[in-house]
């Protein structure tokens, strides 16, 4: 689901970047006044950002010869609320772009905007509703898979819609494929098999929750006080030893080829994505220079996990004692 740079116009760039970003400046003021109320939310969005990341990893295969994987968009809602989880998410976002290659530097309003805001708040919406009539569990299920279906949906409609807008005496210059191939390529993917993936990590991670700190879930009116963050740190641990799984699954997810793996499908490749905007990230496709990729693959979730970490103590260091209240 992370759109790579040149398959979305820029002018499509631009207006989800300007999209997303109210948003994400609102996320970003609703977190600062949660923090004065509780600054050891601080870690917890660190946790947050680092569960999205690995859930990220762990690509699995879908029929066809692609592949799809969990983003946990719903499960940071459940967490930490909707408003954390979008930040949380598109910091993640930012890390994957930045250090690992993995979606483009100028189509991050638009992975921000479909998987960081539409995700979290969509699928946070249905499961509140859901929670009000006493169905908690019920919520995470519906609430997981259909966050993770109006992310791809969007995605979909964003790629589908570039030979329309964007084209050069007919020929598309960006993302070749129209709305008829884009909306059942990537809903068959997420309506099953990624949609299950999403539902069963969010389900798991929320029963642990449930039994070690059933307190600790997310309502709007109370703020998560983190006890039990050196817990949840166990499921990182064992995510991080279970991310080379991820490398099990081969293929290239639906939109997100190179354009070396697109001249393989095409005979002609769009100009804008031949010879559009390219960026080498460090770690490119989570790997280490030196190490085989398994090693590469753990190392590059370690890495993620110290950056997340160490965002998370500046932000509690940079706020106050928590608020007593009488």
């Amino acid at each position: 689901m992370h759109i790579p740079d040149n398959y979305l116009s820029p002018t499509t760039c631009a207006v989800l970047a300007v999209a997303a970003a109210p948003v994400v400046g609102l996320s970003i003021t609703k977190v600062k006044a949660q923090l004065k109320e509780n600054k050891e939310l601080a870690p917890m969005l660190g946790i947050a950002a680092s569960l999205s990341f690995l859930l990220m990893m762990f690509n699995v295969p879908i029929p066809g010869g692609t592949t799809a994987h969990a983003v946990g968009g719903v499960l940071l809602s459940i967490l930490i609320g909707p408003y954390a989880a979008s930040l949380a998410l598109s910091v993640a976002l930012l890390l994957q772009a930045l250090l690992f290659g993995d979606g483009g530097i100028l189509a991050l309003g638009a992975n921000i905007f479909n998987m960081a805001i539409a995700m979290p708040f969509a699928g946070y919406a249905v499961y509140n509703f859901f929670r009000k009539q006493n169905h908690e569990t019920a919520g995470v299920l519906v609430g997981s898979y259909v966050g993770i279906n109006v992310a791809a949906f969007l995605t979909a409609i964003e790629l589908g819609i570039q030979p329309i807008i964007a084209n050069q005496g007919g020929e598309p210059l960006y993302n070749p494929y129209g709305l008829a191939v884009t909306i059942p390529a990537m809903m068959a993917t997420h309506l099953t098999i990624a949609g299950a993936v999403e539902v069963f990590f969010t389900y798991v991670i929320y029963r642990f929750v449930k039994q070690v700190a059933p307190q600790e879930l997310y309502t709007p009116t109370s703020v998560n006080t983190t006890s039990f963050v050196k817990k949840i740190r166990y499921v990182l641990i064992a995510l991080v030893v279970l991310s080379p799984l991820g490398l099990l699954a081969e293929g290239t997810a639906f939109g997100e080829w190179s354009a070396e793996e697109l001249a393989e499908m095409m005979t002609i490749v769009p100009a804008g994505i031949e010879n559009g905007f390219s960026f080498e990230a460090l770690f490119s496709d989570y790997t280490i220079p030196g190490t085989n990729i398994a090693i590469g693959y753990i190392l590059s979730a370690i890495t993620a996990l110290l950056i997340f970490y160490i965002l998370g103590k500046m932000i509690r260091s940079m706020n106050g004692a928590k608020v007593s209240h009488a």
